[in-house]
């Protein structure tokens, strides 16, 4: 009888190694998700200040003077624009190279 009982004993031990085996083979055959890289947000706030305007009968200095500033405004919030989107290119290529 002892010989029939450790009989069972191994066989019930390699029944449950076996399905352990199976079950972890089981859990890793999901494929990986792929993310995607969100798309870049649409500023609903203004990102740069107002130009300024001209009011009527204005000097010629005053007029150069306007321009000058409205340059400076607009070049200035150009470069940070631009320096946003180079920004947020390199991320994503960065991110999705690591994603292959």
């Amino acid at each position: 009888m002892d010989a029939d009982q450790n009989r069972k004993s191994t066989l019930q031990i390699a029944a449950i190694l076996v399905l352990l085996v199976a079950a972890m083979c089981t859990g890793c055959s999901t494929p990986p998700v792929k993310q995607k890289w969100p798309d870049a947000p649409t500023i609903s706030s203004k990102p740069c200040p107002d130009l300024d305007k001209l009011p009527d009968n204005v000097k010629l200095s005053d007029i150069s003077k306007t321009i000058n500033i409205n340059y400076s405004r607009y070049y200035e919030c150009a470069v940070k624009v631009d320096a946003w989107i180079e920004w947020y290119n390199v991320q994503k290529s960065i991110y999705e190279s690591t994603q292959k």
